[in-house]
């Protein structure tokens, strides 16, 4: 495959170390791709109530220790499937890689032949089986409008239709080609962005975390913890604004307070599960809030909010899976950056790398 998809991390076994006390909710099995189930739905992972997941926070002492397996396996969690990668051809706009294909997927778009183009041969760079636009299609509102109708039509097999656009593109800031469906993005393997927000509190030379509570009626990880704002990053805003408009929507933070986030870095995953390819990249940003500064929800998408200790946040994702999946990465790194995981933890730098696993582009 190319470069884009090959450049996913080999994640090292963690050190040996006995293992800790962990409390575990049943994760969503792994669908056949016949049945398009996806593993965001993960209420039976959710069933945990604020009081399990503080005091056992509590329980497990003072913070991110040398043991770091725990948070190899949230990692691992985020980069699943790699070994199914053959199952999968390029998707081409423009002699460029923008996404990766199921096959079988592939077998649902050949009818759709004014639109797809599905290709044997070598492309020009030894690939096979691959898919294109049908070169009718030139504009990108053109190409935007063909496969949105193709979407629609494909109905129940791309659950949770947003009517939300991400851009499709080879990397990001690079010539946006069309814009397509956000749940549609993994079904195609385009490279998708979001801006993920730690807020976080000083108090007493001690720092807290903001952590949300997801709606039980969400249809994505309902009733999971997750990080105070988030959210994709779609066609036409920039990072900033976005992370802006979150602030507010997610956790009632206002410009004159949210303007104040710092960009830190980023982090990525990539994900196989079913006919889905998820290659993500999450721009990280860091708010420190005012102490006296209490988020309140504005669409409904959270359930309740609590601050916790850094030490407390960090026990949580080592010992259980009650986070959101991709939100343990942020907030691991926000763990690096803040000094809670520390040089002379073994596994340390791998554990940093790992961060960073998908194609980070």
């Amino acid at each position: 495959m190319a470069a884009a998809a090959a450049a996913v991390l080999r994640i090292p076994p963690p050190p040996l170390i006995p293992p800790l006390r962990r409390l575990r909710y049943a994760s969503p099995r792994r669908s056949h791709p016949s049945r398009l189930v996806s593993s965001a739905s993960a209420a039976a992972a959710a069933r945990f109530a604020w009081d399990d997941a503080l005091t056992l926070a509590a329980d497990e002492g003072g913070g991110a220790s040398s043991d770091l397996r725990g948070f190899f396996e949230r990692v691992r969690t985020c980069n699943r499937g790699s070994e199914l990668k053959s199952e999968f051809v390029p998707f081409f706009v423009e002699e460029q890689i923008v996404g990766y294909v199921h096959k079988g997927f592939v077998e649902h778009l050949r009818k759709f032949n004014d639109v797809i183009t599905v290709s044997l041969g070598n492309n020009g760079r030894n690939f096979g089986e691959h898919i294109t636009l049908h070169p009718s299609l030139r504009a990108p509102d053109d190409r935007t409008i063909a496969v949105g109708n193709i979407i629609k039509c494909l109905g129940e097999l791309i659950p949770g239709i947003r009517n939300e656009l991400y851009p499709v593109t080879s990397s990001y800031g690079m010539p946006v080609f069309f814009s397509l469906e956000r749940a549609a993005a993994p079904y195609f393997g385009i490279k998708a962005y979001g801006v993920h927000m730690n807020g976080y509190v000083e108090k007493d030379g001690q720092k807290f975390l903001w952590i949300g509570k997801r709606s039980d009626t969400k249809p994505t990880f309902p009733g999971m913890l997750d990080h105070l704002v988030a959210g994709g990053l779609p066609y036409g805003i920039t990072c900033k604004e976005n992370v802006i408009k979150e602030c507010e929507e997610e956790a009632g933070i206002p410009r004159s307070i949210s303007n104040n986030a710092i960009p830190v870095g980023a982090v990525s995953y990539t994900d196989i599960e079913g006919y889905r390819y998820k290659r993500d990249v999450l721009f990280c940003y860091d708010l420190r809030l005012p102490a006296d500064f209490i988020p309140k929800n504005e669409d409904g998408e959270v359930d309740s909010f609590r601050l916790v200790p850094v030490s407390h946040v960090a026990n949580i994702i080592q010992t259980t899976e009650f986070f959101k999946q991709n939100c343990n990465l942020v907030i691991i790194d926000f763990l690096f950056r803040h000094g809670y995981i520390n040089p002379d933890s073994c596994g340390y730098l791998q554990l940093l790398q790992s961060l960073r696993s998908g194609d980070c582009s």
